[in-house]
């Protein structure tokens, strides 16, 4: 069995944290960067990352969960929290942002390669929001891929998490201000290290058999 396998087959959804265990500061250094280097569609890059370390950022994301009081002492008991954000529109400014730090790194050979990448990019972030009418939900999906690179990565450093859904997303925008600065909240994930109380560590994972879920042609 590859590496691969083997950390996607010990990663799971940890239900309880160990509130006396801190993920070390340079294995969050490594979170942020997983994040930050997450595929997204045309690297569109529609995120935003709150990381809460503090026990007044964390309960202020608590709030959210009042309605879904089980998640409450998975936010609270975590080392970190995060919170991962999806804008609230793909809009020209963000687009030529991300052009211009794609040009500031490199990626193209003169002007006319910069000009043809901003229109790609451009086509398709149009075509979502007039064609498809479903810019939201397709920037979401950008950030379900970094949902994704997150949680594997964790299991990679050694790290437990939980993403979260069952939170009331009117609350935490309100309480992190997030509308104003442009963003919704989209999912929570709590990281850090499982209880002995966590009943899920104790559990054999349980998937389709690849003989169900995969058709080859």
């Amino acid at each position: 069995m590859s590496d691969l396998s083997f950390f996607a087959k010990k990663r799971y959804t940890s239900k309880a944290f160990d509130p006396t265990k801190t993920i070390a500061a340079d294995k969050i250094a490594e979170i942020k960067t997983l994040l930050q280097y997450s595929p997204s569609s045309t690297n569109s890059q529609p995120w935003h990352f709150i990381l809460a370390s503090s026990a007044e950022g964390k309960a202020l994301i608590a709030k959210s969960t009042e309605n879904f009081a089980f998640n409450t002492q998975k936010i609270l008991n975590a080392s970190h929290v995060l919170v991962l954000c999806t804008r609230s529109q793909l809009d020209e400014a963000h687009l030529l942002n991300v052009l211009e730090q794609e040009a500031k790194d490199g990626r193209f050979a003169d002007e006319a390669g910069k000009n043809s990448q901003h229109a790609g990019r451009s086509f398709f972030a149009n075509m979502q929001k007039h064609e498809m009418k479903d810019a939201q939900h397709w920037m979401e999906k950008q950030v379900y891929l970094a949902l994704g690179t997150l949680m594997l990565g964790a299991s990679v450093l050694d790290i437990d998490a939980c993403p979260i859904e069952g939170f009331d997303p009117v609350v935490l925008n309100q309480a992190l201000g997030l509308r104003e600065k442009g963003f919704g909240a989209s999912v929570i994930v709590a990281l850090g290290y499982h209880s002995e109380d966590d009943f899920n560590a104790k559990l054999p994972k349980s998937r389709l058999a690849q003989e169900v879920i995969f058709t080859e042609i």
